[in-house]
């Protein structure tokens, strides 16, 4: 008996030691999502890029993030998820070195999508290695930690990263963002060889090349264009590239719905594309998490440019956003996770955003940090209330066998809207500020006519959530 009960606490530790080594690979990715947005500025000053630099430095990483995972996730079923996370592990830490070496503009934004690629080989097997490591009614438990450990990300990140670049450490600056992932990468190389479970290849799987090129293609060039569209005048080859990629994006539905028929593996199940709920959930995701990640890019931008912080100001100000959503997932967990704490959410990240436009249409550049910091803090609320529930409200209106392909390609497709957001946003504050006299009253404005979009994304993510189910589903794999 007391061996049974020995043997018992000793796999308990080691499922949660997984869990520890996994949720740490997915928060490294998390914090390089975001270093970039309170980093930009100062490395476009070192590397020269200006704004197109700013931008692909979030872009091109979330978008090479967003292009690899449902190949990741495939790839760590044909070859073994450990194997995998290892690879990945592995590349992105030795990525992060040659990034924090990096002398040009054009190889460091080389280098943050070569991180993206390997982080998407890292980060889809952290679902399947907690469910090999734990009892089904356990994984609910474990998988609760994610949203705190995401919190936690969005508290760390901007803060960490304008802390190393005014820190200046071994006269490096924004190069320690990078170089600190360095340590961190090689700890968990070794603790993840020791601790995480092998796991069984399947060999009858098949890799769809062909789909993947088309995605990753597709997505892009729509980032491309939005990118580089001002850049270039806006000429009609810009639009012709933005159209062709969406093309892209659909004729990839296409493939997939023929490769089944055909009886080949695909990266997607085709069935998910004739639900409505799970295509009002892809809009969504791309909307939300695109207004979220480009108003932190907006706001980096704001608080440095034109208010003049210093990163680390930058970086602090923005942490009642974050804090705020550490409220909003605990309040998510007392209110349910069902569509109106959704909508909840949504209406408060609304209100926010228009609480800031009207501060700084009132005040222009006279505006104080101080004065943003309710309204940041209840985005960050509206955050947390808005994305405890999405993934599992989502999955509630697809099948048992559909789960697992459709968490993948909501991921996916957060990512995409990240980049998205970034390049568009970005795009537009660019665009208006090159209109302005360049003073803090500029920088104003130029803020608040992205915001304005970021709203108007917003909007159309709350009208479509009156197509998702209505609650949640649960971990078993059961709507709630």
């Amino acid at each position: 008996m007391t061996t049974t009960v020995m043997e018992t606490s000793s796999r308990t530790r080691l499922a949660w030691a997984v869990v520890a080594v996994v949720l740490l690979g997915d928060l490294l990715d998390l914090l390089d999502s975001l270093v970039t947005t309170i980093a930009g500025p100062s490395i476009a000053r070192d590397l020269g890029g200006g704004d197109v630099l700013i931008q692909w430095l979030s872009a091109g990483y979330t978008l090479a993030m967003a292009a690899g995972l449902l190949v990741g996730a495939r790839l760590g079923d044909m070859f073994g998820r450990k194997r995998m996370f290892l690879i990945g592990i592995s590349g992105f830490t030795l990525i992060s070195l040659l990034a924090a070496t990096a002398m040009s503009a054009e190889l460091l934004i080389v280098l943050r999508v070569l991180q993206g690629l390997v982080g998407a080989l890292m980060v889809p097997q952290a679902l399947g290695l907690i469910k090999q490591s734990f009892p089904p009614d356990k994984v609910g438990t474990a998988f609760g930690l994610t949203g705190p450990v995401l919190a936690l990300g969005g508290v760390a990140g901007p803060i960490v990263a304008g802390w190393l670049v005014d820190a200046n450490y071994l006269g490096w600056g924004w190069r320690m963002i990078f170089a600190i992932n360095v340590p961190i990468g090689i700890a968990l190389i070794i603790a993840g060889a020791i601790i995480l479970p092998p796991s069984t290849p399947d060999k009858s799987i098949t890799l769809d090349v062909g789909g993947a090129l088309l995605a990753a293609g597709g997505m892009g060039a729509v980032v491309f264009g939005l990118v580089h569209g001002r850049e270039y005048g806006w000429p009609w080859w810009v639009f012709a590239v933005i159209i062709a990629g969406v093309l892209a994006l659909v004729a990839f539905v296409f493939v997939q719905q023929a490769r089944h028929r055909a009886g080949r593996s695909t990266l997607v199940t085709p069935s998910l594309f004739t639900k409505r709920s799970f295509l009002a959930g892809l809009a969504i995701g791309a909307l939300f998490f695109g207004a979220i990640l480009g108003s932190s890019l907006l706001f980096a931008l704001f608080f440095q440019l034109g208010l003049g912080m210093t990163p680390l100001q930058a970086g602090l100000a923005a942490a009642p956003q974050a804090v705020g959503m550490i409220v909003g997932f605990v309040l998510s967990q007392i209110l349910g996770l069902t569509r109106r704490t959704m909508h909840m959410g949504l209406t408060a990240v609304l209100v926010g955003f228009v609480a800031i436009i009207a501060l700084t249409a009132t005040l222009g550049g006279q505006v104080t940090v101080w004065q943003m910091l309710p309204p940041l803090g209840l985005v960050g609320i509206g955050m947390g209330l808005a994305m405890a529930p999405f993934f599992d409200i989502v999955l509630a209106g697809v099948d048992d066998d559909e789960v697992g392909s459709a968490s993948g390609s909501l991921t996916a497709v957060q990512q995409l809207g990240n980049a998205v957001g970034v390049a568009a946003l970005g795009t537009v504050f660019f665009t208006v500020l090159s209109t302005t006299t360049g003073d803090e009253a500029g920088y104003a404005t130029a803020l608040n006519t992205a915001l304005g979009w970021a709203v108007a994304f917003l909007i159309l993510a709350a009208v479509a959530t009156i197509w998702l189910p209505r609650r949640a589903r649960d971990h078993a794999g059961s709507p709630e």
